[in-house]
């Protein structure tokens, strides 16, 4: 079966993709947002068939960012988590994350495990009041 040019070029409209940008909100953490739990508690490490999702953002526009509190879906549980780190580029001088990083909190605001495997940014000790215990069991920051 051969083709006619004629009929390529009616064809190749159809196929062409278009491209779209994401815009910032998007990238952000918000609902359905696939995160990685970075601390030592057991809910968090231990092996699970689904990735702890974003369920809800306790922000006014449902965006998180680094020191945020969200509510997460974690092997068929509702645990409150707290923001340490987001893919998407922040302000000047800020650090970037290769994944969206949670620590799970309790009602209180105490943290769940006794460590946290990765650094921290720095920026988070401006909030010391609310999560000084979270900060206590960081090793590093950056």
């Amino acid at each position: 079966m051969s083709f006619s040019p004629m009929t390529l070029t009616k064809l190749a409209p159809a196929t062409h993709c278009r491209a779209f940008s994401i815009s910032a909100a998007l990238a952000a953490i918000q609902k359905l947002t696939r995160v990685r739990v970075v601390d030592n508690s057991t809910l968090g490490t231990t092996p699970y068939h689904r990735p702890p999702r974003v369920i809800h953002v306790y922000t006014k526009n449902g965006v998180g960012k680094v020191g945020d509190t969200v509510l997460l879906a974690i092997k068929g549980q509702k645990k409150k988590a707290l923001i340490v780190g987001h893919k998407m580029p922040g302000p000047c001088m800020t650090p970037r994350f290769d994944s969206n990083n949670v620590v799970l909190i309790e009602e209180n605001g105490n943290p769940t495990g006794t460590r946290i495997k990765v650094p921290l940014p720095t920026h988070l000790r401006k909030m010391e009041g609310q999560y000084s215990k979270v900060l206590a069991i960081a090793q590093r920051f950056v």
